[in-house]
């Protein structure tokens, strides 16, 4: 994982109006905290922060008045309607220091024809050093068959990276695609004459009507 380099700008005003302010100001509030410190608040430009943190587990080199802060991103706070990136927590880190952080599961391949699968967890926590998290964990079904089971030990892990889940973990199921039983249709038999009769029926009592009003 590349290390991305942002300045930051220690921020002194506090607040929900200070901080509407600075997003106004195209700014992001943000906390780094960490290794018994005291948390450092800064703002961080919004365009090249929200590029950064697209990636997960964006590891960020932060130069707060001169001096750089190496830090994990472990929280993005964001607007529920506009999505856009509105608070950060980071994580103060050290370079061969070993974090543990959840990493998104990747699914390839096709299984055997018939089979459907089912992607049981979507991430894994592992344990890594701080500047070399995978991005991502692969996991292949390539000719797999309907019955078998990829568990969270069976997940291919990059060298240096341990596994801190349940080994035992369902991690992909695959199985029989469901086939929904709608039953069987009754068809009713129609009586040709009995439905000719129906029909004929409502005209000759209309004819018996128009007949007795002549008569009248």
């Amino acid at each position: 994982m590349s290390e991305q380099k942002l300045a930051a700008h220690v921020r002194t005003e506090f607040g929900k109006g200070a901080a509407r302010q600075a997003r106004r100001a195209n700014m992001i509030p943000a906390v780094i905290y960490g290794h018994g410190a005291d948390p450092i608040h800064v703002l961080l430009p919004a365009k090249a922060t929200t590029l950064a943190v697209r990636t997960p587990n964006a590891l960020l080199t932060l130069d707060v008045d001169g001096e750089d802060h190496l830090a994990l991103v472990k929280d993005i706070q964001r607007n529920a309607i506009k999505q856009i990136v509105e608070h950060l927590d980071l994580l103060t880190v050290r370079r061969g220091e070993k974090v543990e952080v959840d990493v998104t599961i990747h699914v390839e391949g096709e299984p055997t024809p018939d089979t459907t699968w089912n992607l049981e967890t979507t991430t894994l926590l592992v344990e890594a050093e701080a500047t070399h998290l995978p991005e991502t964990l692969t996991v292949t079904i390539e000719g797999r068959g309907i019955g078998e089971h990829i568990y969270a030990a069976d997940v291919v892990l990059p060298q240096g990276v341990s596994l801190v889940t349940d080994p035992e973990t369902l991690v992909v199921n695959l199985m029989a695609p469901v086939v929904q039983d709608l039953g069987e249709t009754e068809e009713t038999e129609v009586d040709p004459e009995a439905t000719s009769e129906g029909a004929t029926a409502p005209d000759a009592d209309k004819d018996a009507v128009i007949t007795d009003a002549d008569e009248q």
